[in-house]
């Protein structure tokens, strides 16, 4: 049995670690495929060897991480343009897994527009598949007002959360692991204070289940992340999203 990520970006596992960990204790496989394109190969292939390094730290191969859509177009922050071309190369590589009995993905939170969008992939695959989806959240700005965002904040709308406890020695090997990330110091300068900051006052780290209606739903009231940072608008990505997702997913109840 194998746990896949469909992930945007590399770096993106690094939000995930209750679960890699969690999977490891079990014995499961694990699987990491990455969607976004990085301009520039050296850059895409720096970005893949941090993810690598992580890997490898955590005992894991570091194999098992790669790129599943190279050659699609879908550079960082146009995943949502390019949706038909990714769900395809990813089913070419899902093909190959034999027994896929989780995907773990980025939330449906309007925190980024290609962590929504591999969020849509992931729920038309799993739906034929029938395999259940877990949702992490990354970044999003519910609630915030003038704020600019809040790391790692399961939000309500996305449903019930399933707690990971870890002990002081995993979240002190989570916390000093950032550094396997070298080429994205200057955003994991902003994002790293703030997730850790979060996981004490929230009393720890949290998952939830991905329900496919929620993808033909706003991720929160009020202005979205994306919409406010990268200007992509919901109602671009709401369109990608149902150009590739079937209409049966609007009311389908998630996986058991």
């Amino acid at each position: 049995m194998a746990v896949v990520y469909i992930l945007a970006h590399c770096d993106d596992e690094y939000a995930a670690l209750p679960l890699i960990l969690e999977a490891r204790a079990a014995g499961r496989e694990q699987i990491f495929l990455y969607v976004a394109e990085n301009r520039g190969e050296d850059l895409a292939a720096r970005r893949l060897g941090e993810v690598r390094s992580f890997l490898l730290a955590l005992g894991l191969p570091p194999s098992s991480a790669d790129y599943a859509a190279s050659g699609t177009g879908a550079w960082d922050g146009q995943v949502h343009l390019h949706m038909p071309a990714c769900l395809e190369a990813l089913r070419r590589r899902l093909a190959t897994v034999a027994q896929i009995d989780q995907i773990v993905i980025a939330a449906w939170e309007g925190g980024h527009p290609d962590h929504d969008a591999c969020a849509a992939l992931a729920a038309t695959l799993a739906a034929e598949r029938g395999t259940p989806i877990e949702q992490f959240s990354l970044y999003n700005r519910r609630g915030l007002g003038t704020l600019p965002f809040q790391a790692c904040a399961p939000i309500p709308e996305n449903g019930p959360v399933r707690r990971l406890r870890l002990s002081p020695a995993e979240w002190l090997q989570w916390a000093l692991l950032v550094r396997c990330y070298p080429s994205q110091a200057s955003s994991w300068l902003g994002l790293w204070p703030s997730m850790f900051a979060g996981f004490l006052l929230r009393r720890g780290y949290g998952v939830q289940r991905l329900d496919p209606a929620r993808l033909f739903q706003r991720p929160h009231d009020g202005d979205l992340l994306y919409e406010r940072r990268f200007g992509v608008s919901y109602g671009a990505v709401a369109a990608a999203v149902a150009a590739v997702t079937p209409p049966v997913l609007r009311s389908a109840p998630a996986p058991a």
